[in-house]
């Protein structure tokens, strides 16, 4: 069933990035702030580059490299991203299908060590109707130490939160998704 629900999730994703790619930020204002609290002075990014194959199953989003990273900083690579969650209006099957319908999304951003390792996840911009919850840095939290090795379960390594289905789903499919592609990035 869980496999069901993270297929129809990436078919949303699929479906609905491309349309809101113009709008998006990169390089939110929350982002340096965020990342000299970690690593502890001012970054500047690089965006890493990567193959045209892997570039295309990211769909929306970007990763980027600590352009002076050193030892002693936690937080060597970062992924800036959205994902969409639902169709304006609901989030039925039905309603997938209408291709003409806005999707509800949030724009978020990792923070990976030099081993390609979650050392954060910060959601910075959360456009949809339900499930709000997963913004929490409580519940976002869970995620630090994940090295892509396990596969994340809700309700079973990761916490579910009630009402919020669709958003933890699209949450933890993500950042599985996006830890695994950094490890192939870095491994190359």
């Amino acid at each position: 069933m869980f496999k069901v629900i993270s297929t129809i999730s990436l078919l949303l994703v699929i479906n609905t990035c491309l349309m809101s790619q113009a709008s998006f930020d990169f390089y939110p204002k929350l982002l340096p702030k965020e990342l000299s609290k970690v690593n502890g002075k001012d970054i500047d990014l690089k965006e890493l580059s990567m193959k045209p194959e892997l570039k295309r199953s990211i769909f929306l989003g970007k990763y980027f490299t600590v352009a002076d990273f050193s030892s002693l900083s936690p937080v060597k690579y970062v992924y800036v991203g959205r994902v969409n969650t639902c169709r304006t209006g609901g989030c039925s099957i039905a309603r997938v299908q209408d291709q003409e319908k806005e999707s509800e999304f949030f724009d978020y951003f990792i923070f990976f060590d030099s081993n390609g390792t979650v050392q954060q996840v910060k959601i910075y911009n959360y456009q949809s109707t339900h499930g709000q919850e997963v913004t929490s840095n409580n519940w976002l939290r869970q995620f630090k130490n994940y090295n892509g090795k396990a596969e994340l379960i809700a309700g079973n390594n990761v916490d579910a939160i009630s009402g919020a289905t669709i958003s933890v789903d699209a949450t933890i499919f993500d950042i599985e998704h996006k830890t695994n592609l950094l490890k192939k990035l870095i491994l190359n």
